[in-house]
């Protein structure tokens, strides 16, 4: 029915030459449209943007030229959504009036700023400003929303980054004022509505430097000898109702954003931090998922509800490892038996079809200014699984429960959280690749070759190739995504799955929250906009993982900086036509060793099938996975850029005859 609708759309569309899409704007100035609906893009002049900005989702008409004939030229005709409306730059003050000159590396128009709404600034101060009104005929208008520290570099680059990619950094005071006036008192009448778990043991286990908890397990032990777990989530759509300033101003940011530093939430410090958040030793409002569970991980009983929790205590992830490596501790018992059974459905979950990737995670110590003074190097211990597993095991059992029900013989509209079988075209070099290794794939069926990479990533655990095996596996997997369409998550090997867990700071786990609610009140109203809103809430993620990604990258190149000149262990974790990256050792930080740099070596080029660098002349090889020994030649913070030099004889450098040294790799931790 979706695949007909978008054909009609498309025939449509192209009858009156009117498409929607992404307006990107070139340094120069010059704009094109990205529309999915076309194989080409559409090119725009300045004059034609009608107050479109780099990166806002536009309705575009062509006015010159055709999608089969060759180059089509167009003028937007309205924005339908901003891509960012704050702005970091500075200001130019005169007498009577104000302009904020934008900092973006894009072309924008200056910004007009009316003299009462300077907040405070002066002549050249560095501002964010946000856009407040802007029509066609006239210049845009804004208000200063702070006036930033001159001198504070690594404030302005943060900020800077969540601007880039359409995270706004302050809430507007409507949505602030909203917030404010939500009642911290729950009422004798909420509760009767609720099943009441205070009673029942409960507490949260998170980072050490967390504030916002939005999940709690509860434990009891049954008459039976099982056991009544409790998986409880805060109940942030019982605060955020649909059609406020609050809740568009959280669909629109759709995600917390998290930076080495900070976190930009996705809702106001009142509700993240207080109201929602599970704190110990509170009565809070919940969603719950309850399992009556044998000792041998069988669910006899599944309960599904609204609840009233009170924490008992606070545990961070290192707290918990301490008591089940001691088999001692507060509320041990308990906790063992809760890791006991995550162990037995994370084993049973790989039996099952997932797929058991590792990826290095690292976490900055910051002095009181940011500056990095040490990276640690996250693992994933028994603690983190235990969560983990239950979890999944929440996110799994609301998304079986709503996949059952039909609205006119058709499924509730639902944003699942889908992820699709890896990529033929690279999985297929990839396998080759792995053969070389003695490693071999059943691609009969998914199951099998979810199988292979199982038993490859046992097989490579310690071995030298384990990292470039491990590396080249992930990106041969599809990204998960929203939507309505339920495929299925592959990596996972759940049928059903949806992200009810983190509401938070997901504006999915929101809508499963509220369409949940429906259906146990047998009150659904079918969401014919969902598609769209998984379609909006995937692409948050893609920028908040973005976002996330070049924040670690300034932080690794500021740190960096302090060991300019020195050498280090390192593995190439990538390789390009133009050199290839290496990952230091000690502290994950990756950086480009440019090809012009090896000229006095050898003659290199790429060879594809291999992920390597070959010498010409040498036959010397650089392969993803080797070690090698670099130097820190230079730290760039504004392009956020490392870039090092091969130290010749520093080991991993290999010649094709495979005589050239080799050093054994250490078991890794994971």
């Amino acid at each position: 029915m979706g695949r007909k609708h978008t054909a009609k759309r498309k025939k449509a569309n192209n009858s009156i030459s009117i498409y929607k899409g992404v307006l990107e704007i070139t340094r120069s100035g010059m704009g094109f449209v990205i529309s999915d609906n076309l194989h080409q893009d559409i090119l725009v002049r300045p004059g034609d943007f009608n107050t479109a900005m780099h990166g806002d989702t536009v309705r575009v008409r062509v006015v010159k030229g055709h999608a089969k004939s060759g180059r089509m030229q167009g003028e937007v005709l309205e924005v339908i959504e901003r891509k960012q409306t704050e702005f970091l730059g500075h200001i130019e003050l005169s007498e009577t009036f104000a302009f904020f000159i934008g900092e973006t590396g894009k072309p924008m128009p200056d910004v007009y700023i009316p003299l009462e709404k300077l907040n405070g600034a002066k002549n050249n101060d560095r501002v964010i400003v946000r856009i407040v009104e802007w029509s066609r005929q006239r210049k845009p208008q804004g208000e200063v929303v702070q006036v930033m520290d001159q001198a504070d570099e690594n404030e302005r680059a943060m900020k800077e980054l969540l601007l880039e990619n359409g995270f706004p950094i302050f809430f507007p005071e409507e949505v602030v004022e909203e917030a404010g006036r939500l009642p911290e008192l729950i009422s004798e009448a909420e509760v009767k509505k609720r099943r009441d778990m205070r009673e029942t043991l409960t507490f949260t286990i998170d980072p050490v430097d967390a504030k916002d908890f939005d999940d709690a397990i509860s434990f009891r032990y049954l008459k039976n000898g099982s056991y009544e777990v409790g998986v409880h989530i805060a109940d942030v759509s019982h605060y955020v109702i649909p059609g406020t300033s609050l809740d568009k101003e959280a669909y629109e940011r759709a995600t917390s954003v998290y930076l080495p530093d900070r976190v930009n939430p996705m809702l106001p410090e009142n509700i993240s931090n207080v109201l929602c958040s599970l704190r110990p030793l509170e009565d809070k409002l919940t969603f719950s998922t309850i399992f009556h569970i044998t000792p041998k991980g069988a669910i006899e009983n599944i309960w599904i509800g609204k609840t009233i929790i009170h924490s008992d205590h606070r545990f961070n992830y290192d707290e918990v490892q301490e008591i089940i490596d001691k088999e001692a501790g507060l509320y041990s018992d308990e906790l063992l038996n809760l890791h006991k059974l995550a162990q037995r459905f994370r084993k049973k979950r790989f039996k099952k079809g997932a797929i058991n990737f590792s990826s290095t995670e690292i976490r900055f110590q910051l002095d009181e200014k940011g500056k990095p003074i040490g990276i640690i190097v996250k693992e994933n211990k028994a603690s983190h699984q235990l969560i983990e597993e239950f979890m999944l095991l929440a996110n799994r059992t609301v998304a079986e429960h709503v996949a059952k029900i039909k609205i006119h013989k058709k499924p509730v509209p639902f944003p699942y959280r889908i992820h699709d079988m890896p990529d033929k075209e690279k999985l297929l070099p990839f396998i080759e690749f792995a053969k070389k290794y003695g490693h071999h794939f059943d691609t009969k069926t998914p199951a099998g070759i979810a199988a292979s990479f199982n038993q490859m990533l046992a097989d490579v655990e310690g071995r030298p190739e384990q990292h470039v095996l491990e590396q080249l596996g992930i990106r041969t997997m599809a990204k998960a995504i929203y939507s309505t369409d339920n495929i299925g998550h592959y990596g996972l090997g759940f049928e059903h799955y949806c992200h009810f867990t983190s509401p938070i700071r997901r504006y999915p786990d929101v809508l499963v929250h509220r369409i949940l609610e429906e259906t146990l009140e047998n009150k659904i109203e079918p969401d014919k906009k969902m598609e769209a809103r998984c379609r909006h809430c995937s692409e948050k993620e893609r920028a908040a993982m973005e976002t996330e990604r070049a924040g670690n990258k300034y932080k690794q190149v500021e740190y960096m900086q302090e060991f300019l000149g020195e050498e280090f262990e390192g593995v190439i974790s990538g390789v390009a036509s133009f050199g290839f990256w290496v990952e230091t050792v000690a502290h994950k930080c990756e950086g480009l060793v440019n090809i012009n740099s090896l000229l006095e070596y050898d003659d290199f080029r790429l060879v594809e099938t291999e992920y390597a660098l070959v010498g010409r002349r040498s036959a010397r090889q650089f392969r993803m996975g080797d070690k090698v020994t670099i130097k820190v030649v230079s730290a760039n913070l504004g392009k956020r850029q490392l870039d090092y030099e091969w130290v010749i004889g520093g080991g991993g450098q290999k010649e094709k005859s495979g005589q050239g040294k080799k050093k054994k790799n250490k078991k890794s931790n994971r």
